[in-house]
């Protein structure tokens, strides 16, 4: 078996081409994401997930999603359920949220994703909105104050796991106060230190002990003045690894978005040498998944650790639905 890199990447439709069959084998990627361009129906989907693991020879290679509920959800009617999105769980329980609605909603994602052979969830986010920002990450959030943040979050990453699904926080440390969509431009936020460990930190550093984290493509004046954190080596090693205490798996957020400069080796590089252990490329281009593959190291010593970790805490066998929890689900989401 070859060594694997420690990059992961998309695929262009609902099957694999003979080209991405024949990159997959040669390049060896840690994982594959799935986005809705690549899902027709559950058998399709296990036939996608079991044709990428054949590809890079290893039954437990992991295959990602965003599968958060609300606007970003990449499985959704008539094949699978509609979920509320993160902010919705805040007024299922008197005004204060209920744990119980995003621990369930968590644990029947799950379920979806491991009937259709998906084992990590891009989710939650942890981000918390400040007024007037961005709407890129708007209702995705659980709320405005970091402790409801912290206490839904923690709720919809026990579910997805108890259900054999890696959750993965995001985006660290915090895309809540951006001005714009760093799909398209790079924002800049210019919070001071004590503001960010205020708000914008707390969520994160509560739920460090999590096994994945994806980063945030933005620049902080108060941290790193010249770089976004995912190509940041001060703000992933004083920030995230040091101030937040997060020891687990650091992947990128999607190198191909505009907020990040340069072309796809260039990023991908910047982002390794910055700390990051994952690199993750999203759109399935070939010819930039290539160059992402290029510069991606293969994946060893502190990183493959962190992969292995995480890798453990899914069950080769997904845990069956208990009966009545989808009826539970619909009554507390119900009574809003």
């Amino acid at each position: 078996m070859g060594a694997v890199k420690a990059f992961v990447c998309g695929c262009e439709g609902l099957v694999l081409s003979a080209e991405e069959r024949a990159f997959l084998g040669e390049e060896r990627p840690w994982g594959l994401i799935l986005f809705k361009r690549n899902v027709a129906s559950v058998e399709q989907l296990r036939d996608l997930t079991s044709t990428f693991r054949d590809c890079v020879g290893r039954p437990d290679a992991p295959v990602l999603i965003d599968q958060e509920g609300g606007r970003v959800q990449r499985l959704g009617p008539p094949h699978w359920p509609a979920y509320p999105a993160a902010a919705s769980y805040l007024h299922y329980k008197d005004g204060f949220g209920s744990s119980e609605a995003a621990k369930l909603g968590g644990r029947l994602i799950a379920a979806d994703l491991r009937q259709a052979g998906i084992t990590v969830d891009c989710a939650p986010v942890l981000d918390v909105p400040a007024p007037g920002s961005h709407q890129v990450i708007g209702n995705r959030a659980f709320g405005p104050e970091p402790d409801v943040v912290a206490r839904l979050g923690r709720a919809f990453a026990e579910g997805l796991l108890e259900g054999g699904v890696l959750p993965v926080i995001k985006h660290i440390p915090g895309h809540g106060r951006t001005g714009v969509d760093s799909h398209l431009e790079l924002p800049v936020v210019q919070a001071t230190r004590s503001e960010l460990e205020a708000v914008d930190f707390p969520p994160f550093r509560t739920l460090a002990d999590l096994p994945v984290a994806m980063t945030a493509h933005l620049v902080f004046t108060a941290l790193d003045p010249e770089r976004p954190a995912t190509t940041s080596r001060l703000i992933v090693e004083t920030i995230i690894r040091g101030a937040l205490g997060f020891s687990g798996l650091l992947l990128t957020d999607d190198l191909s978005m505009e907020a990040l400069k340069g072309t796809l080796g260039e990023r991908a590089a910047a982002a390794s040498a910055a700390g990051c252990d994952i690199l993750l490329h999203c759109n399935g281009k070939a010819a930039e998944a290539r160059q992402v593959a290029e510069a991606a190291p293969i994946l060893a010593g502190e990183s493959a650790r962190r992969a292995e970790a995480a890798l453990a805490m899914i069950p080769k066998v997904a845990p069956s639905l208990p009966e009545g929890l989808r009826d539970r689900f619909a009554a507390l989401t119900a009574a809003a």
